[in-house]
């Protein structure tokens, strides 16, 4: 059952209101001023507010305000005698759902709750995915050298620094950039990210920095880069010690005048991007090989993570472990399974040349083929 709240300080105006509601099945509870339903918001998890926006004490707009500051999820919509464009105009600005002038017309006023319930659906749901997707990315580990990559992390993502992130493959470099992303001003919008290892040097250009219609056989339409779909967000460039030397001559004009330029095009166009870069090569010898611009490992480089191999932090493989079992076992729905301590000291041992990509695809092999408790001879075989 939806959950409302009126706010408004005519005692026959809440009375009235909330005989509509109830009548559709909603439970509603009520408050005479702004204090009184500022108090009760952050108290209580409502899905719809409606509130007055001339009240003693607190205002709506106010209330509004303070809600939205409190990052509740609860959808207002404002109701008030002063039905006059400027009030409907602030109230939008503040984040209110929808405005209704005194005395409301029923029809569009059912309407208008049901519509702001399955908001504040959809905003609830988005948080719970938010929280999931965190989770998916959270990086495990207590040993000194992943402490030191988290310490660092934490000290970057609120900053709009660009970081390279260097380090073995299979050992958590895109999850080292989600994490800043995602704890950075830029986390409400898109992380684009680029394999630059996995596309064609003659198709890279196209893909960083769109193209036109007609730049090149093929180029039936108009296409919008990476560069351009993370406006406002974070660009990823995974892998970028594969990238192409033209193509690292027009990164760095981008990074230099956050301008870009489409294949085949003569438009300038401005992007506001954050740039996190990764690689598994050692760019200092790629630059002396001349593979690699210098002076664009330095624009890349004000912040340097290196995230160590899982040799290097074997510490880490029994709280892996257990993430990974119990992130497999609701991805298929099953019982969380155990590693006996023999098991588990077996895989200490192992080398993991393939990191912790290795690890994880080696606890899903052992969840697939063995029993509730996966024993010394199951990772001996299965390993």
């Amino acid at each position: 059952m939806a959950k409302l709240i009126i706010v408004d300080d005519e005692k026959p105006i809440r009375a009235a209101l909330r005989d509509i509601l109830e009548y559709e099945g909603y439970d509603v509870d009520e408050a005479k001023d702004g204090e009184e339903g500022l108090e009760m918001i952050m108290r209580t998890g409502y899905d719809v507010a409606l509130c007055d926006i001339r009240m003693p004490k607190l205002n709506g707009l106010e209330l509004l305000q303070k809600a939205s500051e409190a990052s509740r999820s609860t959808q207002f919509v404002m109701i008030s005698a002063y039905g006059n464009v400027e009030n409907a105009v602030e109230a939008t600005k503040r984040g209110a759902f929808d405005f209704i002038t005194k005395p409301p017309d029923l029809n569009r006023l059912l309407i208008t709750v049901r519509n702001a319930i399955e908001r504040a659906k959809l905003v609830q749901e988005t948080k719970t995915l938010k929280k999931r997707i965190y989770k998916l990315n959270e990086i495990v580990g207590e040993s000194e050298p992943i402490r030191k990559v988290k310490d660092t992390i934490n000290r970057v993502a609120a900053t709009e620094a660009r970081v390279l992130i260097t380090g073995p493959n299979g050992s958590g470099k895109e999850m080292v950039a989600k994490q800043i992303h995602e704890k950075g001003s830029r986390a409400s919008m898109s992380l684009v990210e680029v394999n630059c290892a996995a596309i064609p040097s003659e198709l890279i250009e196209s893909e960083l920095f769109g193209h036109e219609k007609g730049a090149f056989t093929g180029a039936a339409a108009r296409r919008v880069g990476k560069f351009e779909q993370a406006d406002g967000g974070t660009l990823f460039l995974d892998e970028i010690g594969d990238m192409s030397l033209s193509a690292q001559a027009k990164v760095l004009r981008a990074l230099q005048e956050n301008k870009i330029t489409r294949v085949g095009g003569d438009k300038e166009i401005k992007v506001n991007v954050r740039v996190i870069a990764a690689t598994n090569k050692d760019l200092r010898q790629e630059i002396i090989n001349g593979n690699f611009r210098e002076d664009l490992f330095h624009r890349l480089s004000v912040i340097m993570i290196h995230v160590p191999p899982l040799a290097e932090r074997r510490a880490d493989i029994a709280l892996l472990s257990d993430k990974f079992l119990q992130d497999i076992a609701t991805e298929y729905g099953s019982p969380v399974k155990e590693l006996t301590p023999d098991a588990l000291a077996y895989l200490q041992s192992l080398p993991w040349t393939g990191n912790v990509r290795e690890l994880r695809n080696v606890i899903e092999r052992l969840v697939i083929m063995c029993g509730d408790e996966i024993s010394l001879d199951d990772v001996k075989l299965y390993a």
